[in-house]
């Protein structure tokens, strides 16, 4: 297992992981029409928006295959996605972990209110919610957490 910069020698294997993971986890909150439209090519520009103002994104491979990416910015935590095929095997865990070595303070995260499977890993590994949300619509909000140790 390898966790490497994405830099633009691997962006577009960063961005591949980005599109089909982002994909997957939006299906049932999203309508097909916006779905698609996270190509490989719309992640990368959305990616190298990130490290252009400041955020630091890692991808996870295994066996020389790109399975999980999440980015870092100052204490924030983001874009943990890990491939669907590849789910249940640790590399979330590994991710958040490395991600929470790399902030600069108190490790804090925002995770979608109908993803409970990262709720529980982000519990599991010591995070919290804050009470603070985003509320995106009546059935969906962006949750705060905060780690706590």
């Amino acid at each position: 297992m390898m966790i490497e910069l994405v830099t633009s020698a691997n962006i577009r294997q960063a961005a591949e992981v980005h599109a089909i993971s982002w994909q997957d986890s939006h299906r049932a909150i999203c309508s097909a029409e916006f779905i698609a439209l996270h190509t490989t090519q719309r992640q990368m520009g959305y990616m190298q928006g990130l490290m252009d103002n400041g955020a630091d994104i890692y991808l996870l491979s295994d066996s020389g295959k790109a399975v999980g990416i999440v980015s870092v910015q100052g204490n924030v935590i983001a874009d943990l996605y890990v491939l669907p095929t590849e789910q249940g095997k640790g590399y979330g865990t590994t991710l958040l972990r490395f991600a929470m070595e790399r902030c600069d303070s108190t490790p804090t995260l925002w995770v979608l209110s109908s993803n409970r499977r990262a709720m529980n890993l982000y519990e599991r590994l010591g995070f919290h919610a804050t009470g603070e949300c985003h509320i995106l619509s009546e059935a969906l909000s962006e949750i705060e957490m905060v780690y706590s140790g």
